[in-house]
């Protein structure tokens, strides 16, 4: 369990949808907190469109699961402390400095180097994403939680539309994902038990280590976020408080 001095991890009720029983209602969250990468945001088609256009012979798809692919390592690098505190623009930046090589793109120069790089800023919302955010924002305080950094977060809301209350990132908490740190530090931020916080999320993983810390869950199905060839399974795992199939199913839901 996860745990933290003068905070109240709370219980909360089992999974809903709208094909199941809706009685009795958890609590409501004052707080949803969104991870974004895959979630609000579709990574694997931004990134394939952004690097075809760059370079147009590139299987955009293949690099954009390439690159991905790098996060969870480079990440752990940081956590085990082999690197400093590295922001994800860095070690975006170190990740794509490695495959370019194995795409044919050794060649690429560094102003090709840091826009690509900086796709990550320009990535797409899903269709339903805006309009699901601005109704649950009606009702609810809305946030990030990315391990993507201030900047990249900020850019990206303002290039799509997103129209979050705050930006929370790994940055502010020093700690990347699933780190307890990032969880309640939402909590924190808010003055808020975390039970009364929701972790809105595509990863199962994700709002599995949120819910260790007392967090409420929604699983939002994004079936085609390693793109459309590679269908994701989008279970429902009974342990999440909400099970929606997209943002908008979401507020219908909620109530919003």
């Amino acid at each position: 369990m996860c745990h933290a001095p003068g905070i109240r991890v709370d219980t909360v009720a089992p999974a809903h949808n709208a094909a199941m029983n809706p009685s009795p209602l958890p609590a409501r969250a004052s707080v949803l907190a969104f991870d974004v990468f895959g979630t609000v945001v579709d990574w694997h088609g931004s990134i394939a469109r952004e690097v075809q256009a760059l370079r147009p012979g590139v299987n955009g798809a293949a690099f954009a699961l390439a690159w991905r692919a790098g996060y969870r390592p480079a990440m752990a690098r940081v956590m085990s402390g082999e690197l400093g505190w590295t922001r994800i623009d860095e070690l975006h930046r170190l990740i794509l400095d490695g495959i370019l090589p194995q795409f044919g793109l050794a060649d690429m120069n560094e102003a090709d180097r840091q826009h690509l790089n900086r796709a990550w800023h320009r990535l797409d919302p899903w269709p339903d994403v805006v309009a699901g955010l601005t109704r649950l924002k009606s009702r609810h305080t809305i946030c990030t939680l990315s391990n993507g950094n201030i900047g990249l977060l900020t850019h990206m809301a303002k290039r799509a539309g997103l129209p979050w209350d705050c930006v929370l990132s790994a940055e502010v908490f020093r700690a990347y994902k699933p780190d307890p740190a990032t969880y309640l530090g939402v909590a924190r931020v808010f003055d808020l038990a975390p039970g009364e916080v929701m972790l809105v999320a595509a990863h199962q993983d994700d709002l599995a280590a949120a819910r260790a810390c007392g967090l409420q869950t929604a699983y939002i199905e994004r079936p085609a976020e390693f793109g459309a060839a590679q269908p994701k399974d989008v279970s429902p795992d009974p342990a999440n408080t909400w099970h929606a199939t997209d943002l908008l199913a979401l507020a219908d839901q909620l109530g919003c």
